[in-house]
């Protein structure tokens, strides 16, 4: 007969893992509509004339919300797993901000470097 009487702790779960209470899921709730609202007001109200700094805002409330977005729904932080889910989610990150960067800088290139000063071949189909 077969000796079922291992506790709960002989299952592999890490002792150290986060356990959210809804305290923690209507906390990043409020905070996940505050940073949705504000750069909505934003944008609907104009009160920034400069498309580009309220551009610039929103992408930073986006980060933010994303951080918040991890921290609270994803359970995301330094203990879990010892760590490593949380730095895969950094270096993830890192990959991604590269990936951006580069990519508008490229295109930011290509716009810059084209032979708009070259006449026009208007006979030619």
């Amino acid at each position: 007969m077969a000796d079922h009487s291992h506790g709960h702790d002989a299952h592999g779960h890490d002792s150290a893992a986060f356990h959210a209470t809804t305290k923690d899921y209507v906390i990043g709730f409020l905070l996940s509509v505050v940073l949705t609202a504000i750069p909505f007001w934003l944008v609907m109200s104009g009160a920034i004339a400069d498309k580009s700094t309220t551009g610039l805002i929103i992408m930073a409330f986006a980060a933010v919300q994303v951080v918040v977005h991890m921290i609270y729904f994803l359970h995301m932080n330094g203990k879990i797993e010892g760590g490593w889910n949380l730095m895969a989610a950094l270096f993830t990150i890192l990959l991604v901000a590269i990936i951006l960067a580069g990519s508008a800088w490229v295109m930011f290139h290509l716009n810059y470097n084209m032979m708009s000063d070259m006449p026009k071949m208007d006979g030619m189909s």
